[in-house]
């Protein structure tokens, strides 16, 4: 897989994530102002990372790229929605969760 392609699939599920997140935590149908803050924030350290050609996700980068306070934010969005995924798309979050495996088990294997 290309690192766009990489890049762009980062940026959908983290922008899926936040929409779950947004639409169960503060209501209404679209991202309330401090959602929409995190998700532009996401976007933007996504397509600034100089490892997407060796990582899956963020989640399992450890370079950790995103200021602290942000970097809480989307932690809280990830433990949260990675659950409910499932429910809303069951492919990309088998995907995910399959890929993510792959990405750790690699790492650990690396030391």
């Amino acid at each position: 897989m290309d690192v766009n392609t990489k890049r762009q699939r980062e940026k959908e599920v983290v922008s899926l994530m936040i929409g779950i997140y947004c639409r169960k935590k503060h209501g209404g149908k679209s991202l309330c102002p401090a959602c929409a803050a995190l998700d532009a924030y996401a976007r933007e350290r996504s397509d600034q990372c100089r490892f997407m050609e060796t990582k899956t996700f963020c989640s399992n980068c450890r370079t950790h790229c995103y200021r602290p306070d942000m970097r809480e934010q989307i932690r809280e969005v990830m433990r949260f929605s990675g659950p409910r995924m499932i429910f809303y798309r069951p492919v990309m979050a088998i995907r995910h969760v399959t890929e993510s495996k792959k990405e750790k088990k690699r790492l650990e294997e690396q030391g």
